[in-house]
C-alpha cells in the first residue's frame, strides 16, 4: 500500500502528472472515437453491422491478449466477474450503436451517443442512490430536449414521434449501454489492475458478438479498402488502445471528468462528418445538437460532482504501484 506522501511524489511520470496525462490521453481517445463514425458509416456499405463489430472486437481482443499476456495469468474470480460485467454493457452499446448508424447519419449518431455522459449521474442516482443536484437535472432536461429536436422531424402530428428513425432509437439505447459501461469500468479499475479489465471487457464483447451475430442478422462482408481500414483503425486504435487508455485513466480521474471529456466526441464526429461526408444538421437538428452538448457540459461541470464522489486520497493510495 502506498502512503499519501509517496503517491504525491510518484504522481509525475516523465515530468507530467498522472492526472494531466490522463486528461490528454482521454482527449486523444475521444478524437479517435469521434472521427471513426465516418469510417464505420462508410464500411457499413460493404459489411453487415454486427459482423463488422465481431471482426473489430476479435482483433482488439487478440491484440490486448498479446500485449498483456504476462498480466493475464492468475486472474481471480472477482476480476473475471468485474471484466465480464463491463464487457456485457460494452457489447450492448456497440451492437446498438453500429446497427443504428446504418440507419441514421454519422453526426446524429455521435450526438445521441453523447447522451451517455448525461445518463451516468442519472443512473448513479437511480441504482446507487447517489445525490443528484438541480444543475444535473437541468442539464439532463436540456439534453433530452435536444434529443427531441435532433430526432423528431418538425412536420407531423402527435409531436412528430412517428417520424423518429429506428436508427435513432437504437442509438439512444446504445447511450444507456455505454453509460453503464463507464460506471462499471470506473468501479472495476479502482479495485483491480486495469490490464485484465481492459482485456476481459473486449474479450467478453467479442464472444457475445460471435454468438449473437448469426442469430440477429444475415452476416456478410466484402473486404473493400473501406472495410479493411475501418477494421484496423477501430479495432487497434479505437478499441484495443482506447480501452486500455480509458481503463488506466479512470484510476486517476473522477467519472465526472471522464464524462466531460467524452462530451467532445460528438463535436469531433460532426466536424469529420461535415468535412468528409458533407453532412449538415439543419437549423432544428443543429439546435438539438447544441442543447445536447450544452446539457452535457452543464451537468458535468455544475452538477455531476455530487452524483459520484471523487476519489479520496485513501482511494488513490490503494491503486497498485504497477499501474504507473
Amino acid at each position: 500500500m502506498l502512503t499519501a506522501i509517496s503517491t504525491n511524489r510518484s504522481a509525475t511520470f516523465t515530468g507530467v502528472s498522472r492526472s494531466l496525462k490522463a486528461h490528454i490521453l482521454l482527449i486523444l481517445v475521444t478524437l479517435v472515437w469521434g472521427s471513426t463514425f465516418v469510417l464505420i458509416k462508410s464500411a457499413l456499405r460493404d459489411a453487415s453491422p454486427l459482423l463488422f463489430n465481431t471482426v473489430r472486437m476479435t482483433l482488439a481482443s487478440v491484440a490486448l491478449a498479446a500485449l498483456y499476456r504476462g498480466k493475464l495469468r492468475g486472474i481471480t474470480r472477482e476480476v473475471f466477474r468485474s471484466g465480464v460485467v463491463v464487457g456485457l454493457f460494452l457489447w450492448i452499446g456497440y451492437e446498438l450503436q453500429t446497427s443504428g448508424l446504418r440507419l441514421t447519419t454519422a453526426s446524429k449518431s455521435a450526438f445521441l451517443t453523447g447522451v451517455s455522459v448525461v445518463l451516468v449521474p442519472v443512473l448513479l442516482a437511480v441504482f446507487w442512490r447517489k445525490a443528484v443536484n438541480r444543475w444535473t437535472w437541468f442539464g439532463v432536461l436540456m439534453a433530452f430536449a435536444g434529443l427531441y429536436f435532433l430526432t423528431v422531424p418538425a412536420a407531423g402530428g402527435a409531436f412528430g414521434l412517428e417520424g423518429i428513425n429506428l436508427g435513432d432509437l437504437l442509438t439512444i439505447g446504445c447511450a444507456v449501454g455505454f453509460a453503464l459501461q463507464i460506471i462499471f469500468l470506473g468501479r472495476a479499475t479502482r479495485r483491480h489492475h486495469f490490464e485484465p479489465i481492459a482485456f476481459l471487457q473486449a474479450a467478453t464483447a467479442a464472444v457475445l458478438m460471435v454468438i449473437t451475430t448469426p442469430l440477429l442478422e444475415r452476416p456478410h462482408i466484402m473486404w473493400s479498402p473501406a472495410v479493411i481500414s475501418a477494421v484496423l483503425i477501430t479495432g487497434l486504435l479505437g478499441t484495443a488502445a482506447a480501452f486500455t487508455i480509458q481503463a488506466w485513466a479512470q484510476q486517476f480521474l473522477p467519472a465526472t471528468h471522464t464524462a466531460l471529456i467524452f462530451s467532445l466526441e460528438p463535436v469531433f464526429a460532426w466536424i469529420t462528418s461535415f468535412i468528409v461526408l458533407h453532412e449538415r444538421l439543419g437549423m432544428r437538428a443543429g439546435a438539438g445538437a447544441a442543447l445536447i452538448l450544452g446539457g452535457i457540459i452543464l451537468a458535468e461541470t455544475k452538477g455531476a460532482a455530487e452524483a459520484e464522489p471523487r476519489l479520496s486520497a485513501e482511494d488513490r493510495t490503494s491503486v497498485p504501484a504497477t499501474h504507473s
